[in-house]
């Protein structure tokens, strides 16, 4: 008798292999794209910061060679120190306290760069640097009244004690890396 040949195995149905993740993976993956992307877009707004700043320290020169030539033309004021401080003109006063505040901002910037965290002792001083520029600008222009100027003087004290408690509670040294 024949021997009976085994029938062929019906070839094993394809189907789509779909890997599992576990959840620590996928957790950690998530970390480090959420770190990428939150680097790039430090970097571009350093970029942008380092822009603005090129920017601020153009508009002062002109604004001082503006003054410079209002100086050497002749300024009809009754002092030369008045004179001075009429060709200065206001734009050349905001303008180099604006440029002081966009240098701590970019300080900011680049500190989370390098620690990726914000430090609030940098925070406190972008902050102080704008209220004393924003006390400056009223001052100068003569523009400020007493409670605006009292409120501001608030908000510098709590700033200035929050830089104060930064610099006194820091955190080890180990974690800050």
């Amino acid at each position: 008798m024949p021997e009976k040949t085994p029938a062929a195995d019906p070839p094993p149905s394809i189907s789509p292999v779909i890997p599992i993740i576990s959840p620590a993976v996928l957790k950690s993956k998530t970390l480090v794209f959420y770190g990428r992307a939150l680097d790039a877009i430090v970097t571009v707004l350093v970029i942008v910061m380092l822009l603005t700043l090129i920017g601020a320290l153009v508009g002062l020169g002109l604004d001082f060679a503006t003054a410079a030539a209002a100086l050497r033309t002749g300024v009809k004021t009754h002092s030369l120190a008045h004179g001075i401080v009429d060709a200065m003109d206001r734009e050349l006063v905001i303008d180099v306290l604006s440029v002081f505040v966009l240098i701590e901002l970019f300080r900011t910037f680049t500190d989370y760069l390098e620690f990726h965290r914000v430090r609030l002792r940098v925070l406190s001083e972008v902050g102080i640097a704008f209220i004393m520029r924003e006390i400056f600008v009223g001052l100068y222009d003569h523009q400020m009244e007493w409670p605006e100027i009292l409120a501001l003087a608030a908000l510098l004290a709590v700033l200035v004690t929050a830089r104060i408690a930064a610099v006194q509670f820091q955190p080890p040294r180990n974690t800050l890396e």
